[in-house]
């Protein structure tokens, strides 16, 4: 009786948690037809609701007997996505990731890569709400380097299930690279660059990095990777979160100098936030070609 009673409302749960998770967790799809580095992020989502889902069944029909399966290769290790289980008061007791080294410790008090203690959140949401999602920095071991990570998390009795992902974010050298890269193909094939940047899943697509392209003698959008609605529209029009004025900034540096870096703060694709961002943009032929990173 109690088994099926935890079953019936881990599933209701689940059920919100599918739905955005709070209303925050899952890009609309309108945000999606948009923004591709947002389809990108709403894939790993979804890889990892699956997965939280297929954990949760697992411990409502085998109990703690079954925390085991956890902490070894096998079906509820999905490439880089791994299950995690705590108790209620932090006490870690499985993982399908490095964290397995800590089963048997209480993890309330783990900081992440800057410190925070973020576990507190994850183990107070689960207690007040039954599930939530908690960002946090983390060293990925995949490319050696602290990422921004993501846990969606479901109470399960006295037991909370976890699985967490990486959300996609570039590297300086990274937008320096693709401007490179895209300068030289609107070179090169100016009849098909635009386009191209622009191509959902193209090349010119890297996570939250993406190409835009401004028409320097009218300030209007000629391409842009991270909103293709902005083309045509006047970008001299366009302000930040702030109130700057960064493409007509952008401009007037491009005709001073031939080319420059701004910071401004935008709407990054991959998490919906207003955050701070930096990108480099040169002069060609008459254009402003940029691409930027959002800072970490």
């Amino acid at each position: 009786m109690r088994r099926a009673s935890i079953r019936a409302r881990t599933r209701a749960v689940g059920f919100a948690v599918l739905l955005g998770l709070a209303g925050a967790a899952l890009v609309p799809t309108a945000v999606l037809a948009a923004d591709p580095a947002a389809l990108s992020l709403q894939r790993d989502e979804r890889r990892a609701l699956a997965l939280l889902d297929r954990a949760v069944k697992h411990v409502e029909t085998k109990g703690a007997d079954g925390l085991a399966d956890f902490s070894r290769q096998g079906p509820f290790v999905d490439r880089e996505l791994y299950v995690y289980v705590m108790s209620s008061k932090g006490e870690l007791l499985a993982s399908g990731g490095s964290s397995a080294a800590l089963i048997g410790r209480n993890v309330r008090e783990q900081p992440d890569a800057v410190g925070r203690r973020f576990m507190h959140e994850v183990l107070d949401t689960a207690a007040a709400k039954g599930a939530g999602r908690v960002e946090y920095r983390w060293l990925n071991s995949v490319d050696n380097r602290v990422e921004t990570k993501v846990t969606l998390f479901r109470k399960v009795g006295d037991l909370v299930v976890a699985v967490g992902y990486y959300s996609p974010r570039a590297t300086p050298a990274q937008a320096q690279a693709l401007l490179t890269r895209a300068i030289d193909e609107l070179k090169s094939h100016p009849a098909t660059a635009l386009a191209d940047f622009q191509t959902l899943g193209g090349r010119f697509m890297e996570d939250d990095l993406y190409v835009f392209v401004i028409d320097l003698a009218d300030g209007r959008f000629l391409a842009h990777g991270g909103n293709p609605g902005l083309v045509g529209r006047d970008g001299t029009e366009v302000r930040d979160a702030k109130g700057k004025a960064i493409t007509l900034d952008m401009i007037n540096i491009a005709k001073r100098k031939g080319a420059g870096e701004l910071d401004y703060v935008w709407r990054n694709p991959t998490t919906g936030k207003a955050e701070s961002k930096h990108s480099y943009f040169r002069a060609v032929d008459g254009r402003l070609v940029g691409v930027g990173y959002y800072a970490r």
